[in-house]
């Protein structure tokens, strides 16, 4: 495990402190927590990039998908 030092505001760390209380926790736990949930956003931001990626250009072919799952043919699309 490693330390961290961070510097903030006093006031900041003050409705840290207060949160922790609040939540029966640690302001290291606090901080601990929000690192997780920014890492599982970025985690997904880069998920949701790559699958565009490589979706990009097969526009033609997920609607002809959708329209299939549907009962619905191309010929439905074009009327």
């Amino acid at each position: 495990m490693s330390a961290l030092t961070i510097r903030m505001p006093d006031d900041k760390y003050e409705r840290l402190k207060a949160l922790s209380r609040r939540r029966h926790t640690s302001v290291n736990q606090l901080i601990d927590e929000m690192a997780t949930l920014l890492l599982a956003e970025a985690d997904a931001e880069t998920h949701f990039l790559l699958r565009a990626q490589r979706g990009k250009g097969k526009q033609p072919r997920g609607l002809a998908l959708l329209d299939k799952a549907r009962g619905h043919g191309a010929e439905s699309r074009n009327r």
